[in-house]
C-alpha cells in the first residue's frame, strides 16, 4: 500500500511524512474524519512506509522489500489490526469476541482496497441485527502482542479502526497501553466520532484531522481508474461530497441509496396522504433491517431532507442529489421549509440516538412517520 494510492489528502500526506523526516514521530495518533475520506487509505499506507526497510526518495514505501512483501497480504509479524466485531452464533457464552475471529474476512476486504464502510464490513462479518464493538478482550490481546519485541527488529504498528466502538471496559485498558506504550510502538486510531471516545485518549493523542476530498481529485479518480467520462464523472465528484466511498455507490445502479430512496419517497408519500395503515406497514419494514442499516438510512435521511432544503432556493450549486434525487425533489422540495427543518432534522437525531440505544425499532420509526404527517403540513 502505497501513498499514490491514497485519493487526494496531500495536505496530510505530507504531514505524516514530515513528522518521520523531522524524527517527531509521535506514538499514538488518530486520524480523524467523514467516512470515505480515505482515513484508513492514509493509515495503512503510512503503516506500511514505517514498516518498510527500504523507503522512497519520494516519500514512499518501496514495493519491492521483504516487509512490503508481507504488508501487500496483510501478514506482517509486526502489524496489528484492532476492529468492531459481532459475537456469533457458534461462540461460546463467555467468549469476548477479537479481531483475530475475523481476521480472514478482514484480510480479504482490505485486499479489495483500502475503502470500504461499516455496511461492507457487517457483510463480510456475516452480521444480522448486530451492532459491533472492540470488547475488553481485545485490549488484552492487544497487550500481549505488543509485548513482544518486534519481530523484523523495527517498528510495532497498531492500527485501531474506529476506537469510538470501544466498550468502557476496553477504553479502560487501551489508555493503560497508550499511556506505557512498548519501545517503538506506534498507535494508529482511524476515527469519525472523536467525541465519543475517552476525553484521557483523546489527550495523549497527536490529532490529524482529515477533510473531505477534494472534488477534482475524486474526479480525475473516477477518470482513470474506473473509466468513466469527464462529464459523468465531474457530476459524481460533485455530488459525493468528499466521499470515495458516495462517489462509487453512485455508479453502482443497485446501490443501498437507491433502496433507501424508495423508503424516503414511500414515508413522505404515505405521510402527506395521512395513510396510518400503510405507515405501520412501511414501519414493519424498518422494524426488519439491521440497527446498523437502520442508522445509514435515517442518516442519508437527513441528507436528502437538507438537500430538497436547498432545492428550494432555486441555485443548482449548492444541491448535491442524483439524477433521480432531483426528479422526486422537483415536486416534493417545497414540502421542507422554514417552518419545519429544525423539527425534522431533531425528529431524525432522535431516531438515530433512539436506535443506537436499542430501543425498539418498529416504534421509533412508526413515531417518527406519524409526527412527519403534522410535519409535513407546515407550509
Amino acid at each position: 500500500m502505497k501513498f499514490t494510492e491514497v485519493i487526494g489528502q496531500e495536505e496530510a500526506k505530507a504531514r505524516l511524512l514530515q513528522m518521520v523526516a523531522e524524527g517527531r514521530l509521535p506514538h499514538a495518533m488518530m486520524l480523524c474524519g467523514p467516512s470515505g475520506s480515505g482515513k484508513m487509505a492514509l493509515a495503512l499506507a503510512f503503516a506500511s512506509y514505517l514498516l518498510c526497510e527500504n523507503r522512497g526518495d519520494g516519500g514512499d514505501s518501496c514495493g519491492r522489500c521483504r516487509q512490503c512483501a508481507m504488508v501487500a497480504k496483510w501478514e506482517h509479524p509486526d502489524l496489528h489490526f484492532t476492529f468492531p466485531t459481532i459475537k456469533l452464533p457458534s461462540m461460546s457464552p463467555e467468549h469476548k469476541p477479537v479481531s483475530d475471529d475475523f481476521m480472514r474476512q478482514w484480510r480479504q476486504m482490505l485486499s479489495e482496497g483500502p475503502y470500504f464502510s461499516m455496511n461492507r464490513w457487517m457483510e463480510m462479518m456475516g452480521a444480522e441485527n448486530q451492532q459491533a464493538i472492540i470488547t475488553a478482550g481485545e485490549s488484552d490481546g492487544l497487550t500481549r502482542k505488543l509485548s513482544l519485541k518486534s519481530s523484523q527488529g523495527g517498528y510495532k504498528v497498531s492500527v485501531i479502526w474506529l476506537p469510538e466502538r470501544m466498550n468502557q471496559e476496553c477504553a479502560n485498558k487501551m489508555l493503560k497501553l497508550i499511556e506505557e506504550p512498548p519501545s517503538r510502538t506506534v498507535f494508529i486510531m482511524v476515527c469519525e466520532e472523536p467525541d465519543k471516545l475517552l476525553d484521557t485518549i483523546r489527550s495523549r493523542t497527536q490529532r490529524i484531522d482529515v477533510r473531505r476530498t477534494d472534488d477534482e481529485s475524486i474526479r480525475q479518480a473516477l477518470v482513470e481508474r474506473r473509466g468513466i467520462g469527464e462529464d459523468m464523472a465531474r457530476r459524481v465528484a460533485r455530488m459525493a461530497g468528499g466521499s470515495w466511498l458516495r462517489a462509487v455507490e453512485a455508479l453502482d445502479a443497485d446501490n443501498e441509496n437507491d433502496q433507501f430512496l424508495e423508503l424516503f419517497q414511500q414515508l413522505m408519500r404515505l405521510a402527506y396522504m395521512r395513510n396510518i395503515r400503510e405507515l405501520k406497514h412501511w414501519s414493519d419494514t424498518m422494524q426488519a433491517m439491521g440497527r446498523e442499516r437502520q442508522k445509514r438510512f435515517l442518516n442519508y435521511f437527513l441528507r436528502l431532507v437538507r438537500e430538497n432544503f436547498m432545492y428550494n432556493f432555486r441555485q443548482p450549486e449548492l444541491v448535491y442529489m442524483t439524477q433521480r434525487e432531483e426528479d422526486f425533489a422537483r415536486n416534493f422540495a417545497r414540502f421542507v421549509n422554514e417552518n419545519n427543518i429544525l423539527q425534522i432534522n431533531d425528529l431524525a437525531n432522535r431516531a438515530i440516538r433512539d436506535i443506537s440505544q436499542n430501543a425498539n425499532a418498529r416504534i421509533v420509526f412508526f413515531d417518527m412517520a406519524l409526527q412527519m404527517i403534522v410535519l409535513l403540513l407546515r407550509k
